[in-house]
């Protein structure tokens, strides 16, 4: 049976589809020739299972989604103590390009915008590699969050490296600071060929969730960077990932994140899960028009604030078992604690995706003291789709944690109060 959560995605693509404010990024001509309309959403879980709509599949260059993920890199392999003497935390309040650096040091204020990330592409990998060396260590970073083997586009970096001028200006600013210790030229090169790697929406969503699970790629099992490290780098993702709409997004959205001028955006929220969207139109901050609304939306609707408190996904489900004998068999999902989203996903797996042979299917909430909306809504859809699969439902809630439920067309759905009073009515 086909999960319900692809719908919720292609339902929300289609409210922001007809926004057509914005336009793809003019000042690089490859990418200002980027189709406008192309559009994408994908659900990374942290335990591997991904959920797409829309163009989710088109390649496109990674930009600025490269640099948390770059300074990762760069605290991984050189330390937390030369990466911060080399690069500060603060938010700039500043557009991504400007020549944001402390008055007294040089330093950059902050890894998202393109001074920090300059230096945090000069500090990948060991002191002692040459420009193609680091290059081919971020490379192999990213790809390693990715969980593929990814590669450069070769045409879009030879446009922005025509149009490098004012990385060119910040990278000399930084070394005239000593803050770049090496050719300012190489290292702009280095780092403009970091932004021409070419990602899909689904790349991005791994590699968001890869973060989202402290460090470890959910495919491959892979640990490619330790958990302090994903605790700065998403930190700084919150307070400084939108540039001078952060903190907007920060108390609006609330979920760590970070654009590119190639339509990308992506967001991760610790436990539960990797978001990226894909839409090239961009407003004047720089940030994907639609993908900005898709995510206020996922943000509203699910209850991903970072100031929520997040359920338990993985121990939402306590048992899957059969209760009765013969054609009276019941099929008992028991659920227990708070359930969200991620825990709601999990039931919609159990059920849902496993297609239980039993005619009978109970929901037991006996041990759930909250719901939330999504959640709510979740859980119906599962009923009402178990219906119309020959399904008879029943919701065991002798407390009323779901009162007044109604799976909507197609659906029906029996409260009782224990299991067994639907093992008696199925044997009458």
């Amino acid at each position: 049976m086909r999960s319900i959560i692809p719908d919720y995605l292609t339902e929300a693509l289609g409210a922001v589809a007809p926004d057509n404010s914005g336009e793809p990024a003019g000042y690089i001509p490859e990418l200002a020739a980027a189709d406008p309309e192309r559009l994408g959403a994908v659900f990374a879980t942290v335990d591997g299972r991904v959920y797409g709509a829309g163009d989710i599949d088109t390649e496109f260059t990674i930009q600025s989604i490269s640099k948390p993920f770059t300074y990762a890199l760069a605290l991984a392999d050189r330390g937390f103590g030369p990466v911060l003497a080399g690069v500060g935390v603060e938010p700039s309040g500043e557009a991504f390009n400007e020549i944001s650096l402390e008055s007294d040091t040089g330093r950059p204020l902050n890894p998202m915008i393109n001074a920090g990330a300059i230096t945090a592409h000069s500090l990948a990998g060991s002191a002692e590699l040459n420009p193609a060396e680091r290059v081919e260590r971020v490379v192999q970073g990213l790809s390693a969050f990715a969980g593929r083997r990814l590669k450069i586009d070769e045409a879009v970096c030879a446009s922005e490296m025509e149009h490098a001028h004012r990385n060119l200006a910040i990278a000399h600013m930084l070394r005239s600071h000593n803050i770049l210790t090496e050719d300012p030229r190489a290292v702009v090169d280095g780092y403009t060929r970091q932004c021409s790697v070419l990602v899909t929406a689904r790349d991005l969503a791994m590699m968001a969730a890869t973060l989202a699970n402290r460090g470890v790629n959910p495919l491959s099992g892979e640990q490619v960077i330790r958990e302090p490290v994903v605790r700065q780098v998403l930190s700084v993702m919150l307070t400084c990932g939108m540039y001078d709409a952060a903190g907007d997004w920060a108390t609006q959205v609330g979920i760590p994140a970070k654009s590119g001028v190639a339509g990308g955006l992506i967001g991760a929220l610790p436990g539960q899960i990797g978001i990226a969207t894909f839409s090239p139109r961009l407003d004047s901050h720089g940030n994907s028009v639609r993908g900005v609304s898709l995510f206020e939306r996922f943000s509203s609707d699910m209850g991903l604030h970072v100031m929520e408190v997040p359920a338990a996904a993985r121990a939402v489900v306590r048992s899957n078992h059969v209760a009765g004998h013969g054609s009276d068999a019941i099929r008992v999902i028991q659920l227990q604690g708070g359930i969200g989203f991620a825990g709601a996903e999990r039931v919609v797996r159990e059920t849902l995706d496993t297609a239980p042979p039993e005619a009978g299917v109970a929901l037991d909430l006996t041990m759930v003291y909250s719901i939330d909306d999504v959640a709510r809504r979740m859980l119906l859809e599962v009923a009402r789709r178990l219906t119309l699969d020959g399904h008879e439902v029943y919701l065991v809630d002798p407390e009323s944690i779901m009162p007044d439920p109604d799976p909507g067309d197609g659906g029906r759905v029996t409260v009782i109060g224990d299991v067994e009073q639907a093992l008696n009515s199925r044997a009458r």
